[in-house]
């Protein structure tokens, strides 16, 4: 784990360099001391990092907008998001406003509609599907004694599961997960014009593939998502239209497939790194929800995601005019010493390890969030009941991660262990 030394300086480092983005807490310790929030030079976007000024932006949409359109023109993409736009609006959907892109009170309706979906007792009730699909995709590897991990587990088991409950084929993941892809690059690196046209045609090969799986549930329904979201309407309001589907869709693909991915992967990593933890573990499996905790508040799998400023606020010192892009990094906010003590070290006993902001905070908390940890519970419980010894059979790339501004994919991690 890096920390900031006396011989670099804030402009030594660069978020937009994937080295700094895969290991950023270096830079992240230096900007809590010296500049808790930061404009970037390349983009003009402001990073908010301290815990309670992170609380503050989240739960405060009337200054701090979610709906990004507010600004188009100075994200990550320019001028670029003009040209994606118009190849959707052509070719298929155009990107509109929901859930997580828009603001009170227009937020509550789709907040209602996916509330009615994501409840405690269709997660409750999903817990022997996650536990079976955890099983199988361990068994295939299980007497082999080792596995790329990513490939064959973090990424399939939590894909699996929310194509399934999307009502879309387990066999088609990879597909899936090509389409979640896409569907963030937006978000998460600078693309040239060819890079945008190869995403675009992409997110339309996901589109017109959903667009048909809505009209089929419109017809036909079945006890999935998808018909659960085209037929979510009530008395009281209208039915979601195509353009809007395609947007929920769009978040619901994203969220389910790279931020679990990413915080299973992160902890099993952890364990290589620190045998110890998977024999307490083993041990003491009632100790596995407080790990969970912890990893997420140690390897934020969302290291950022983005506001816009509906007036001209001053935060921590600095002034933000209205109209700005504003970066809350919540990878940041939980290493905050003036929140977690010792934030650097993984400590699963700390007293407020569950305060961290790994889900957001306020009326954006992830919709998907009791669904994430039980996905994690399972994950650990049944890594550490049939495996053992668990070390990298093979030396993690350098860097680890993929290129992204909002969050920390590993590319690959090949494990060796014994078979328990």
């Amino acid at each position: 784990m890096a920390t900031a030394t006396e011989t670099k300086a804030i402009e030594d480092y660069s978020l937009l360099d994937n080295r700094v983005q895969s290991d950023p807490y270096a830079f992240y310790e230096l900007l809590h001391r010296e500049q808790p929030v930061y404009q970037m030079p390349e983009t003009g976007m402001y990073m908010v990092i301290k815990y309670e000024s992170l609380r503050f932006v989240l739960t405060h949409p009337e200054i701090f907008s979610n709906d990004t359109n507010l600004a188009a023109d100075k994200s990550l993409q320019g001028d670029n998001h003009v040209q994606y736009q118009s190849i959707l609006e052509e070719k298929g959907w155009g990107h509109v406003q929901t859930l997580q892109r828009t603001d009170p009170p227009e937020h509550l309706r789709y907040r209602k509609l996916l509330d009615r979906v994501f409840t405690a007792s269709r997660v409750k009730t999903l817990t022997p599907f996650v536990d079976n699909v955890s099983d199988e995709l361990i068994d295939a590897f299980i007497n082999r004694g080792s596995c790329e991990f990513i490939s064959e587990y973090a990424m399939p088991f939590p894909g699996i599961i929310i194509a399934e409950q999307l009502g879309l084929d387990r066999s088609e993941i990879r597909t899936f997960k090509k389409w979640g892809d896409a569907m963030l690059a937006m978000a998460t690196k600078i693309l040239d014009e060819e890079q945008l046209r190869a995403t675009a045609a992409i997110e339309l090969e996901a589109q017109h593939f959903l667009a048909d799986m809505f009209e089929q549930r419109r017809a036909h329904p079945q006890d999935d998502l998808i018909s659960a979201l085209v037929h979510a309407h009530g008395d009281d309001m209208e039915p979601l239209t195509t353009h809007e589907l395609q947007n929920l869709m769009h978040q619901l693909i994203t969220g389910g497939f790279e931020t679990t991915q990413s915080a299973v992967a992160h902890a099993v990593w952890l364990l290589a790194r620190q045998p110890e933890l998977q024999e307490m573990l083993f041990e003491n499996p009632q100790k596995i929800k407080r790990f969970v905790e912890e990893s997420l508040r140690w390897e934020s799998p969302v290291q950022g995601l983005f506001r816009v400023t509906r007036q001209d606020v001053e935060l921590d010192g600095t002034m933000i005019p209205k109209g700005s892009f504003v970066i809350v990094r919540f990878g940041a906010a939980n290493r905050d010493a003036d929140k977690f003590e010792c934030p650097h070290k993984f400590d699963m006993e700390r007293s407020n390890g569950g305060a961290h902001l790994a889900f957001g905070s306020g009326g954006h908390f992830c919709v998907g969030a009791m669904l994430a940890r039980r996905e994690m519970t399972t994950a650990i419980g049944d890594i550490t009941r049939r495996m053992k010894n668990i070390t990298l059979a093979k030396p993690m790339a350098d860097p680890v991660h993929e290129p992204s501004l909002a969050f920390l994919p590993i590319a690959e991690m090949h494990l060796g262990f014994e078979k328990r």
